[in-house]
C-alpha cells in the first residue's frame, strides 16, 4: 500500500509511511494468549482443533496502526479479513473518500464484505486520530477456499467462521434498520432465508454462505444509498 496524505472532511489526516505489520506465528506464545484469549472466535477456533488453529496463525498477521494511519484503501484488492481488538477506525466512503460513514470498535469484524463479493475494497478505514494505537488482526481469507473445499480448512472450523460472519453482516442490517426504519431496505435482511436443516454439516455451510453474500450484497447496497443520500 503507498502512503499517501489526504484532507477528509470531518477529520483531516496525514497517512505515516507504514502500519507496523507482524506475522502472527512470530509473535509469542504469550502476546497471542493476550491478544486472542478473550477474543470469542479466536479461543473457539483453537478449542476446535489447535492444529488448525496453527493454520490461522500462519496465515494471519498483526497489524499496530497510529492515528491516521491507513489499514484498508478503497479500490484495493485482496483477501484479507479484518477483527479490531484494540483502539477506533473510522470509514470514509465516495470518490475519492471524503465522508465519514461508520466507526468500527473492538470487537468487530470488518472487510468481509468484498471478500464474500470478490469485489475491490468499497471504503478507506484509517485508524482513528483521537486514538493513540489500534490494534487489528488479520487473517487470508483464500485459505478457506470454496465452501465444499474441505482439504484445507476442516468443516467445523469454516462453520464456526461462517456462522460469525453471518451474525456480524446481520447486525450491521439490524443497526441500519433500527437508524432507518422508513428506508426501503429496512426489513430486506430479514427475508434472506434462516438455516433451518441439520447443524454441523456440508449442507448447513453452504447456506450460511449463501446468507452471507446475500447479506454483505443488501449492506453494499445499503452503503450506496446513505452515501448518495447524504445521510449519516
Amino acid at each position: 500500500m503507498q502512503p499517501r496524505v489526504g484532507g477528509f472532511r470531518l477529520t483531516t489526516f496525514v497517512v505515516l509511511a507504514c502500519m507496523d505489520v507482524y506475522p502472527l506465528h512470530r509473535c509469542s506464545q504469550q502476546t497471542i494468549d493476550s491478544l486472542l484469549g478473550s477474543v470469542t472466535l479466536y479461543k473457539h477456533a483453537y478449542q476446535l482443533d489447535p492444529i488448525q488453529f496453527d493454520v490461522l496463525l500462519r496465515h494471519s498477521q498483526l497489524i499496530e496502526a497510529r492515528p491516521g494511519e491507513v489499514v484498508i484503501e478503497a479500490g484495493q484488492i485482496d483477501t484479507w479479513l479484518y477483527f479490531l481488538l484494540r483502539g477506533q477506525l473510522v470509514v470514509y466512503a465516495g470518490d475519492p473518500a471524503v465522508r465519514r460513514v461508520n466507526a468500527i470498535t473492538p470487537g468487530e469484524i470488518f472487510g468481509d464484505m468484498a471478500i464474500l463479493m470478490d469485489l475491490p475494497r468499497s471504503a478507506t478505514v484509517i485508524a482513528d486520530v483521537k486514538t493513540r494505537v489500534s490494534v487489528v488482526v488479520r487473517t487470508d481469507f483464500s485459505i478457506f477456499g470454496e465452501p465444499h473445499d474441505l482439504g484445507g480448512i476442516k468443516l467445523p472450523l469454516k462453520l464456526l467462521f461462517y456462522r460469525t460472519m453471518v451474525h456480524n453482516l446481520r447486525w450491521k442490517l439490524e443497526v441500519y434498520r433500527a437508524q432507518f426504519p422508513s428506508h426501503s431496505f429496512a426489513t430486506d435482511h430479514r427475508k434472506i432465508r434462516l438455516y433451518a436443516g441439520a447443524r454441523d454439516t456440508l449442507e448447513e455451510l453452504i447456506s450460511l454462505d449463501n446468507q452471507a453474500r446475500q447479506l454483505a450484497g443488501l449492506l453494499i447496497s445499503w452503503n450506496l444509498a446513505l452515501t448518495r443520500d447524504g445521510d449519516e
